[in-house]
């Protein structure tokens, strides 16, 4: 008989609650958060150069920006060594910190996205229809993180939303490694998709492929993570629309007439 938590399917079980050791998901999850780290370091790391030797440099707010979203990776490391020392009294604790610092991020991530714009106003290869992938990013970020926020009684989903949050923003880390390899932006929206992406479909086909093999698919992760993927496709179809450009230009040029 099914219960109202799962429903057998073969191997693979249909999860609203994990039914297993919360234990048994701690070492996967210590992984996914290394495959983070790995994209970004490795994406920043060859951009550093192209960055600093920038022209305009950047405004002090990308700066800015970088060093808070580098805190909430070492936030979100803290959590989960914490959760893996059986510290977890000290992670719920420092859950409320995480939830304040991700709500930092949600008012610099779009302030340093429209900077970056203006600041490159002169320059004839703009970009301001990009500000598509900037929304689906902070945008997934934040959504994802509230409902994981709203799963904590629920382990199994709290910490697969949780992960699947910071995935939302893996794309600028991995794409930037895409980039110092693939200089030139692909024509193709599918190319693109995947040139700007892949580190994100890594990351959601890794964590739904380990659980489908564990049978622990878990339906919070699954709605979670297949919407964030068809919420970055809709990013791309956004930034090959061309009044999509004139659109976000607009934006842009309101943004420095206001508060540049």
């Amino acid at each position: 008989m099914a219960t109202a938590s799962a429903v057998q399917n073969g191997r693979s079980t249909w999860h609203v609650r994990g039914t297993w050791s919360a234990r048994d998901d701690r070492a996967a999850y210590a992984v996914w958060l290394g495959v983070l780290w790995v994209g970004m370091i490795a994406g920043f790391g060859v951009d550093f150069p192209r960055y600093f030797a920038e022209k305009p440099p950047a405004p002090m707010i990308v700066n800015l920006h970088g060093a808070v979203f580098t805190v909430w990776m070492l936030i979100l490391t803290a959590q989960v060594m914490l959760v893996m020392k059986d510290r977890v009294r000290w992670h719920m604790k420092m859950g409320w910190f995480a939830a304040g610092w991700a709500c930092l991020m949600g008012v610099v991530g779009p302030w340093a996205a429209m900077e970056s714009q203006v600041s490159h106003m002169s320059n004839p290869v703009i970009d301001p229809q990009f500000i598509s992938v900037h929304i689906v990013d902070i945008g997934g970020f934040l959504l994802l993180l509230a409902w994981g926020m709203t799963l904590r009684k629920n382990p199994a989903a709290h910490k697969r939303m949780m992960i699947l949050a910071t995935v939302s923003l893996a794309d600028p880390g991995f794409s930037r490694f895409t980039g110092w390899v693939w200089p030139n932006d692909p024509a193709s929206m599918v190319v693109w998709f995947f040139w700007s992406f892949y580190g994100n479909v890594l990351l959601v086909a890794l964590m739904l492929g380990w659980d489908w093999w564990r049978g622990r698919l878990v339906r919070q992760a699954v709605i979670g993570g297949v919407g964030l993927l068809a919420a970055e496709a809709a990013s791309v179809l956004l930034y090959f629309w061309t009044p999509w450009k004139v659109v976000t230009l607009g934006w842009v040029q309101a943004w420095a007439r206001h508060f540049g």
